[in-house]
């Protein structure tokens, strides 16, 4: 006699004992299907906001929403510089492990100084609000430092996988018309540094009469190895960003502000540019 396997599972619930340390349950859904604007009401002032919204969701160019439009904050000051305000200072923000085995534990007061440093360095290249920057870095702390400093400043960074090819990061480069990348001298794959400068100099060589629109790249020096320097264009994160002010003052910015630009893979075709903003992306 053959036994019948059971019938496979549509669902999985969780134990009881996991739901009620769940930090949301079915009464979340609840209150945002009866109230929608008061439910997201609720979590955006869970927000600082530097001049308060008067209107939660703007429809009426649908299918184009608008989120907290007349309101006001700035995602940097959200992320790092209230948690320090509320004492948090010496709390580890970062608890980062690399490849070869190094570790760096960060707090938000040390997090904070950096992405200020960054901040003024910036400020200093002569970018300024709704300018694009593009990221091509590694997992590594000063790519979270650039992207905290980018929304900062007003600036609309997009992260661009270091993974991706010179010609896949000059896409990305000439569609967002970045004034500025920021990347490592190299990266660390199995125990090895493997280059990645070179494939930004790559990317960013002239296509016939086709300059690009970067004026400066950034270098954080990450595996040590010797890479080609472009004198005027290139600088060192640790001989500029590192040597800066470590106090800025956060500016707030429209809720509907560019904050970064995320990319598709562009497999099947041209890359194409998601923009999100401010307000309603960090509610």
């Amino acid at each position: 006699m053959t036994e019948t396997p059971a019938a496979p599972q549509d669902s999985y619930p969780p134990s009881a004992e996991f739901a009620a340390a769940a930090n949301a349950g079915a009464e979340l859904y609840e209150r945002a299907e009866t109230d929608r604007d008061g439910f997201w009401t609720e979590q955006a002032n869970r927000l600082h906001w530097h001049k308060p919204f008067s209107q939660v969701l703007d429809w009426s160019d649908a299918p184009v929403a608008r989120w907290f439009a007349d309101g006001e904050l700035n995602v940097a000051y959200n992320c790092v510089d209230r948690h320090v305000i509320d004492g948090h200072g010496d709390q580890v923000a970062i608890h980062w492990e690399g490849e070869p085995g190094d570790a760096r534990a960060i707090t938000y007061r040390e997090l904070l100084e950096e992405v200020s440093r960054a901040a003024n360095y910036l400020t200093e290249l002569g970018l300024v609000a709704g300018d694009r920057v593009a990221i091509y870095m590694p997992m590594v702390p000063e790519a979270i430092v650039a992207m905290l400093a980018c929304a900062r400043l007003g600036l609309t960074h997009s992260v661009v996988f270091a993974g991706f090819s010179p010609s896949a990061l000059r896409q990305r480069v000439d569609d967002a018309e970045a004034r500025l990348v920021i990347t490592t001298d190299g990266q660390w794959r199995r125990g090895k540094p493997a280059p990645l400068k070179e494939a930004v100099d790559e990317a960013l060589a002239a296509k016939g009469d086709v300059p690009s629109s970067v004026e400066h790249v950034l270098v954080v020096r990450r595996v040590g190895t010797e890479i080609p320097w472009t004198d005027g264009r290139d600088l060192w994160w640790h001989e500029t960003v590192s040597t800066a002010s470590p106090s800025h003052e956060a500016q707030p910015f429209p809720a509907e502000h560019p904050l970064f630009i995320l990319y598709t893979s562009g497999t099947t075709g041209k890359p194409k540019g998601i923009l999100h903003t401010s307000g309603g992306y960090l509610t």
